[in-house]
């Protein structure tokens, strides 16, 4: 399986990666099966991922299953038997669509739940046990240069030359700045609120093993399973005109988060009656417009750094997971010499940028769609009834595994 996802390079490269997230290390991953020497630099001095839950829909999932994670995942990961939305005061089912084995038929792959710190573990052991990993902590690319020979690192007490520089660095990337200057970003006139409670703290089976989106007007209330059923991670969205940062790290006042949803429905108050605000962050909701180019040379990016996603499909890991495939098929194609280096990295970009930026759109959208209130949230619902649960086929049928050979193989 491995070998037809990610097939040996005829001529393999030494690759920098910025970064040491998840789609860093999936790229990392993903890049040494195909033969590649990768080195990770990672500015902090320990892998931890801040936030809490992630959901990994099919079309990532085959991606992972590819490097060998089914067993694990499934060890430390939840499979959720439906996604649900429900209104926001009466608790009444909108929309209901089958999961668990109903995905694996229809998609390919199951859809998983997982904590953010747990997958990213899976991904440090095997890059720590992968002889073509390098893993360097605590190192920043403080800037790069680059020309017919390759890329040249300044690490700030050294410097390093490599085939290729791939920026995936987050939605602050240095590398993007570098190539392109800071990027504008808009705030979306929403902050969200992110809090683990304890399965053990609830009532037997007030949550439902299932995906769970309260809509309500101007918020809404996301809940499901992770850490293999013995936690709930909650992700609330309201509108609001304050100006929150962009961090992942900011206390909340749970206080203030049970005003923000009083009335709603009695699932969430007892969600939030037993939530411990120590693990209770909030951040505001930045924007950025899809970019018109990613890269240029030898250096290019990859998840966050290149197309940063609302939350509103949850799709941001996964597509930084598919990113990480499809660019190690590409370099599988290609060559060390600055020509192929460049046209390689311009046709892995081509075959991401559009289907990336219409998750950014799509996502948008939904910030809009799932506040809405009167008659324009009954002719929401209405239409979210009539569609049957499979709106999201096409983003959850398409394999990365498939890319980037062949133009015949594109999905």
């Amino acid at each position: 399986m491995t070998e037809l996802a990610f097939p040996k390079a005829q001529k393999p490269l030494k690759v920098a990666l910025a970064g040491g997230g998840i789609g860093g290390l999936t790229a990392a991953l993903c890049l040494a099966r195909a033969g590649h020497a990768v080195t990770v630099y990672e500015q902090a001095d320990t892998f931890v991922e801040s936030g809490a839950g992630v959901q990994i829909s099919p079309n990532a999932a085959r991606v992972l299953h590819a490097l060998d994670f089914t067993q694990s995942l499934q060890r430390v990961g939840f499979l959720p038997e439906a996604t649900e939305i429900r209104s926001w005061r009466s608790g009444r089912v909108i929309s209901h669509t089958p999961l668990g084995h109903a995905a694996r038929e229809r998609y390919g792959a199951p859809y998983y739940h997982v904590h953010r710190g747990d997958l990213l573990q899976l991904l440090v052991a095997q890059a720590q046990a992968q002889p073509k990993i390098e893993l360097v902590l605590g190192k920043r690319i403080s800037a790069f240069t680059q020309d017919s020979v390759g890329v040249s690192l300044d690490l700030g007490n050294e410097s390093r030359v490599f085939d290729l520089l791939i920026g995936a660095d987050g939605i602050h990337s240095a590398v993007r700045e570098q190539l392109w200057g800071e990027q504008a970003a808009d705030f979306t006139g929403n902050m969200a609120w992110r809090l683990l409670v304890p399965v053990n703290r609830l009532p037997e089976g007030l949550v439902a093993p299932n995906a769970t989106v309260w809509w309500g007007p101007g918020k809404h209330f996301v809940h499901y399973l992770v850490n293999n059923g013995r936690q709930v991670n909650c992700v609330c969205v309201v509108e609001t005109n304050a100006w929150h940062p962009e961090s992942w790290v900011e206390p909340g006042s749970l206080a203030e988060l049970k005003a923000d949803f009083a009335g709603w429905h009695d699932t969430i108050q007892a969600l939030l009656a037993r939530a411990d605000e120590s693990s209770l962050f909030k951040w505001g909701l930045f924007d950025r417009a899809p970019m018109q180019a990613w890269g240029q040379g030898r250096v290019s990016l990859l998840g966050d750094a290149c197309h940063p996603t609302l939350p509103f499909m949850a799709q941001g890991a996964a597509m930084a997971i598919e990113d990480a495939a499809v660019l190690a098929r590409c370099l599988s194609a290609g060559s060390e010499n600055e020509q192929d280096c460049a046209t390689t990295l311009l046709r892995y970009e081509a075959l991401r940028r559009q289907r990336t930026a219409d998750v950014q759109r799509g996502s948008r959208r939904n910030a809009t769609i799932f506040h809405l209130s009167g008659i324009k949230a009954w002719l929401r619902d209405r239409a979210a009834a009539r569609a049957g649960g499979h709106t999201m086929d096409k983003l959850y049928r398409y394999n990365p595994l498939r890319v980037g050979l062949h133009d015949n193989m594109d999905p």
